[in-house]
């Protein structure tokens, strides 16, 4: 069974699901990642509780943690974002999926695990995790905890301005960002004119009425801010802890007998009537030894030494993972 204190984990984001987009996410800090592209401007912050990932030099807590609303939460994505067309409530789409399959790696229990998720948390997630390249979305406006509709030319920058703020317990340091629910100056009357409630919870269950997702149209100039997060979902161990009597579920622990390859979980904003992905963040455990990222080097090394002591068949499989590391792009 794979132990989570043999990789280390790193968080990037970009406009789309190549790799070369992307730039490394400050965890934990009050910077964000901006992206721009011709589909969207977005500004993205990750926060992650005791995060002990990479850069080395990223706080383990954010104030965000101390906030009356997150004291239970384990991370946060929460993001602005400025459509640069139209697109429907029915067709934004949030969550996770995959360009190879998994499930031949879907631990014990997944399915019950799944059921829980959409009966706890959303009911609106949809997918499939059998396919060749499984996905499981949810419609932005039902998956999403916190919902806010900017006014008209508002900026990212101008709704992390109005947010309410959480402080560091030592005083010491800079804000974070908290949104909440709501809208700002002439987004109030777009929820009112939607039928859209103000509570998030009430939201959320409006918004799994597939015409009341059809009828709210994400604007095209007009800023919203959002905010996804849990007290489920363990980056550091990559383990799902639902409680309800049920252990909790290790990812890894499912992906041994792959040294080569490292582990990730992709989260997309995604236009469903395109399939045009608008951003993506890519939360990937890497190799690691005493809290250091192993080299390709070191770990091409230690895999031609099983395979020399195997059959030449072994030294196949071994020459044909080094490439699947080299292709992932980890130095």
């Amino acid at each position: 069974m794979a132990d989570h204190s043999n990789y280390i984990l790193k968080v990037t984001a970009g406009h789309s699901y190549d790799p070369t987009t992307h730039e490394d996410v400050h965890v934990n800090s009050s910077k964000p990642i901006s992206i721009s592209s011709e589909h969207i401007d977005a500004r993205i912050h990750v926060r992650i509780k005791d995060y002990r990932g990479l850069p080395k030099s990223s706080p383990s807590n954010s104030p965000y943690f101390s906030h009356p609303f997150h004291t239970y939460d384990r991370y946060s994505i929460a993001f602005t974002f400025t459509p640069k067309r139209h697109i429907t409530g029915q067709d934004l789409v949030f969550g996770n999926d995959f360009d190879h399959p998994i499930r031949d790696r879907l631990p014990p229990l997944f399915d019950k695990a799944l059921g829980l998720v959409k009966y706890w948390i959303d009911p609106g997630l949809d997918g499939d995790v059998l396919g060749d390249e499984p996905y499981l979305y949810g419609p932005l406006l039902s998956s999403i905890n916190i919902f806010r509709v900017g006014g008209k030319g508002e900026d990212g920058k101008e709704l992390e301005a109005d947010a309410d703020k959480a402080k560091p317990k030592d005083g010491k340091g800079e804000e974070e960002v908290v949104f909440e629910e709501g809208a700002e100056e002439d987004g109030r009357e777009v929820r009112k004119e939607s039928g859209m409630p103000n509570d998030a919870r009430q939201r959320q269950k409006w918004a799994l009425q597939e015409a009341n997702r059809t009828g709210f149209k994400f604007e095209e100039g007009r800023t919203y801010a959002c905010d996804f997060f849990n007290p489920y979902l363990d980056f550091n161990e990559f383990a799902l802890k639902l409680g309800y009597g049920l252990p909790a579920i290790s990812i890894v622990s499912h992906w041994d007998g792959q040294p080569l390859r490292t582990h990730s979980l992709r989260y997309v904003l995604k236009d469903r009537a395109t399939g045009t992905e608008l951003f993506v963040i890519v939360f990937e455990l890497l190799p690691a030894e005493n809290g250091k990222v192993k080299s390709a080097q070191e770990i091409f090394g230690e895999v031609h030494k099983d395979a020399k002591a195997g059959s030449t068949k072994g030294e196949e499989k071994g020459d044909q993972k080094e490439n699947e590391y080299v292709d992932e792009g980890v130095d």
